[in-house]
């Protein structure tokens, strides 16, 4: 296979690869404990009251580290404030948007599967959209898009790769992509396997002008739930992506430059294997704390329930209006006597911003911050 950075890699091969390459020895034992660890997680995820409670918490961590990956930081705090009300637009930082665009690019996206049964193009163009804020699809074939090296690398600003280009060549390309992933029949590859190859395919289309990278990571974890592997779109990846990035890069570029397929997928099913182990002891962790904070919250607030526990693990800062809603509770007044009787019990603790008050789950945070 032909390679040349500075030209279009136009002889991409379509998928799927070589069948030696998913019969290779070390790959299928790293299938079997990948594969053990997330059916675990999916396991632990029956097990929570409400599992898109998640939303805020997992969820929003995937978010904020996918869009780490692409050199877009914000803080927890920024984010969680963000989730704990609805603020005006124009008091949102840019990077903490872009993280938030993500969060509900991945649920847009996974409402778009349960009802489309599978990943196509409206799927993963319309993720893209939400991304990046834009109404642009897949790149024409007169743009001139290449992969540069960053500022802080040796060589920077050099070429590094030139994805495929041309007339209804990316539209080709990606068509082959989702035959690939929806037909097994046709090609009969556990999912996991063919998530990891999809992934490589997709990030080396490099079908959009930019957000290629966090719009890639999202569909593994869609595919992940329109094969029934997991219930919900929640599994830590990108964490494990961010402490081996020069891995994931260094791996990428070997396929594309010798066809080196099995560290690329070692690499990958690991990802997975980690993140799920990972992303079960959250679970875990958020469960007991739940459980032992609603032991100790009806032993000390007579009107404490359920419900109200759940709403307070449903996201790290909480506002007033949150309860009031759910308590039928319109007084300021009998509110801010509920949220002391928060504090006195030491399940939430006050914290201003401004003119605001958001009350923090320090016990949730803590978990988080792992």
């Amino acid at each position: 296979m032909a390679y040349d950075r500075i030209l279009p890699f136009n002889d991409l091969p379509l998928l799927p690869p070589s069948k030696n390459v998913e019969d290779d020895i070390d790959i299928l034992k790293k299938l079997v404990t990948a594969s053990r660890a997330l059916a675990t997680t999916n396991s632990s995820l029956h097990r929570l009251p409400n599992p898109t409670m998640l939303v805020n918490t997992i969820v929003l961590q995937e978010a904020q580290t996918s869009t780490a990956i692409e050199n877009i930081f914000t803080t927890e705090d920024e984010l969680y404030k963000a989730v704990s009300d609805t603020p005006r637009e124009e008091n949102i930082k840019p990077a903490t948007k872009e993280v938030l665009r993500y969060r509900e690019a991945l649920w847009e996206g996974y409402k778009m599967i349960l009802v489309n049964g599978q990943i196509d193009n409206d799927c993963i163009i319309s993720t893209f959209r939400q991304i990046k804020n834009t109404t642009a699809g897949f790149r024409p074939p007169q743009s001139l898009t290449v992969i540069r090296r960053g500022q802080s690398e040796f060589r920077s600003g050099e070429i590094i790769y030139t994805p495929p280009r041309g007339e209804k060549i990316i539209e080709n390309k990606m068509d082959n992509l989702i035959e690939y992933l929806n037909d097994d029949i046709k090609y009969p590859s556990d999912p996991l396997i063919k998530m990891c190859i999809a992934h490589y395919q997709f990030e080396a289309i490099h079908p959009f002008s930019d957000g290629n990278g966090r719009t890639g990571r999202i569909l593994n974890l869609l595919y992940l739930v329109n094969k029934n592997l997991l219930q919900q779109p929640i599994l830590y990846l990108s964490k494990y992506i961010i402490l081996n990035k020069d891995d994931y890069y260094y791996h990428l570029a070997a396929v594309t430059q010798r066809n080196s397929w099995k560290p690329w997928l070692l690499y990958m099913l690991d990802a997975v294997e980690k993140t799920a182990i990972l992303t079960n002891q959250l679970i875990v962790s958020i469960l007991n704390q739940m459980e032992a904070t609603l032991i100790h919250g009806k032993s000390k607030i007579k009107w404490y329930n359920k419900e109200i526990n759940e709403a307070i693990f449903s996201q790290p800062y909480i506002k007033p209006k949150r309860i009031g809603d759910m308590l039928n509770i319109t007084s300021r007044t009998t509110l801010t006597k509920y949220f002391k009787e928060f504090e006195a019990a030491k399940i939430l603790t006050a914290a201003k911003d401004g003119r605001e008050v958001f009350y923090i789950n320090d016990d949730l945070i803590q978990i988080l911050k792992g």
